[in-house]
C-alpha cells in the first residue's frame, strides 16, 4: 500500500490507502538484473468506490482510462521505464495524476452554429455562376 496521499488539484487529493501499489519483475532487457529484481510497479485505484473523486470526474476518467480500467472499476497503471523501483513508482503516481487532471478539466464548451452572412452567400453563388460559364466555354466550337 502507498502511504503518501496523491495531490491532483486543489480540490482533488487522493489519501494513500485509496492507492495499491505492487512490485513485479519487469519484462524486456535488461539481464540479470530484470531477472532478480521486482522493480516494475503495478499502481491501482478504485476508481468508482473512491470517495475522493466527484461523479462526473469517475465517469470521464472511465472514459480516457480506456482498457487500464478492468470490469470492476479499478485503474491498473503498470510502470516499467525505468531500473529502479523508487523512480517507477514516482512514474506510475505522475501518470495518476495526470490522467485524473485530464479528467477533472471541464469538457469545451458545444460549437455554436453560426448563419453565414449574406454577403458570404452572394459571393460563393458568383464563384459558382464564374466558374459553370468557364467550364461552358470549355465545349467544342458546334456547341456554342
Amino acid at each position: 500500500m502507498a502511504s503518501e496521499p496523491l495531490f491532483v488539484t486543489e480540490s482533488i487529493t487522493i489519501p494513500g490507502w485509496e492507492l495499491v501499489e505492487q512490485f513485479v519483475r519487469a519484462s524486456g532487457p535488461g539481464g540479470q538484473n530484470v531477472n532478480k529484481v521486482s522493480s516494475a510497479v503495478q499502481l491501482r485505484f478504485d476508481v468508482r468506490s473512491s470517495p475522493s473523486l466527484p461523479q462526473p470526474v469517475k465517469d470521464r476518467l472511465g472514459r480516457l482510462a480506456g482498457r487500464r480500467l478492468t470490469k470492476d472499476g479499478t485503474l491498473v497503471i503498470e510502470a516499467d521505464r525505468y531500473r529502479t523501483q523508487e523512480r517507477n513508482r514516482q512514474d506510475a503516481r505522475d501518470r495518476l495524476k495526470a490522467l485524473i487532471e485530464r479528467a477533472a478539466a471541464p469538457p469545451p464548451p458545444k460549437r455554436v452554429r453560426t448563419k453565414p452572412t449574406r454577403a458570404s452567400v452572394e459571393r460563393r453563388l458568383k464563384a459558382k455562376t464564374t466558374r459553370s460559364k468557364i467550364k461552358k466555354l470549355r465545349g467544342s466550337a458546334d456547341d456554342v
